[in-house]
C-alpha cells in the first residue's frame, strides 16, 4: 500500500489555525486514492535542522515523503529586512551571507533525506500574505532568495517540486500571514496528490507540480 508521509513545519501541521476545520494531512487522505495513506510526521515551528528528528519518526512501510521546511529559518533571519545599511550592495552581501547558511543547511538536510532511499519532493517556501503592502513585498522579494536554494536542489537532484507560491495565490488561501487556511490546505493536498500519483520518480528528472 502506497504510503505518503510528511515532514517539515506548520505548512503541514496547520490544524491549530483552522479552527476544527480539516488540516492538510486531512485532506490528503480525503483525495488521495482508496488504496493509499498518509502520516504527518511534520511538527508546527521546526526549522531545517529538526528534520533529523523527524526522520527518525518516519514509518516502516513509508513509500513516499514530502517536506515543506525552511519558513521558519527565514522568520528567524527577518531583522535585516529593518537593519540599516549603508548602501543596497551592503544590504545584498548581508543577503548573500543568509542565502550561503540557507544553502548549506538545506543541502545537508536533503542529503539526509536522500540517505533513505525513498521516494522524495520538495516544497518552495510561499509568499507571506502580512496585511501591509510594504512589509508583504519586502518579505516576498528577500524569500526569493531562498527560494532559489530550493529550487537549485530540486533541479540539481532532479526532485519533483510543489510550488506554494503559486499553489497558495490568494489571500482566502491563509489563515493568518504565515498559516495555510482551510482552502489553502485543500489546495496544498491536490498539489501532492497529483505529485505522488503522476510524477515518475524513476526518472531522476525534476518536475514542478501546482495543481
Amino acid at each position: 500500500m502506497p504510503h505518503v508521509v510528511l515532514l517539515g513545519d506548520s505548512i503541514f501541521d496547520n490544524a491549530a489555525y483552522v479552527g476544527g476545520g480539516p488540516d492538510v494531512v486531512r485532506q490528503l487522505r480525503d483525495r488521495l486514492p482508496q488504496d493509499w495513506r498518509a502520516s504527518l510526521a511534520a511538527i508546527d515551528g521546526s526549522t531545517i535542522s529538526d528534520i533529523d528528528d523527524q526522520l527518525a519518526q518516519v514509518p516502516a512501510g513509508t513509500t513516499h515523503l514530502v517536506i515543506s521546511i525552511g519558513g521558519n529559518d527565514a522568520l528567524g533571519q527577518a531583522a535585516i529586512l529593518g537593519a540599516p545599511s549603508a548602501s543596497v550592495a551592503d544590504t545584498m552581501l548581508q543577503l548573500a551571507d543568509i542565502q550561503q547558511a540557507f544553502r548549506a543547511a538545506y543541502r545537508e538536510m536533503i542529503e539526509a533525506v536522500l540517505r533513505l532511499n525513498l521516494p522524495t519532493a520538495i516544497c518552495t517556501i510561499y509568499d507571506p500574505r502580512y496585511p501591509d503592502p510594504i512589509q508583504r513585498r519586502v518579505a516576498t522579494t528577500a524569500l526569493a532568495v531562498l527560494n532559489d536554494c530550493i529550487l537549485r536542489e530540486a533541479a540539481s537532484r532532479g526532485l519533483a517540486l510543489i510550488d506554494l507560491r503559486v499553489v497558495c495565490n490568494e489571500d482566502a488561501d491563509f489563515a493568518n500571514p504565515i498559516e495555510p487556511s482551510v482552502q489553502g490546505g485543500a489546495k496544498i493536498a491536490t498539489a501532492i496528490v497529483s505529485l505522488v500519483t503522476q510524477h515518475d520518480f524513476g526518472s531522476d528528472r525534476s518536475q514542478v507540480f501546482v495543481r
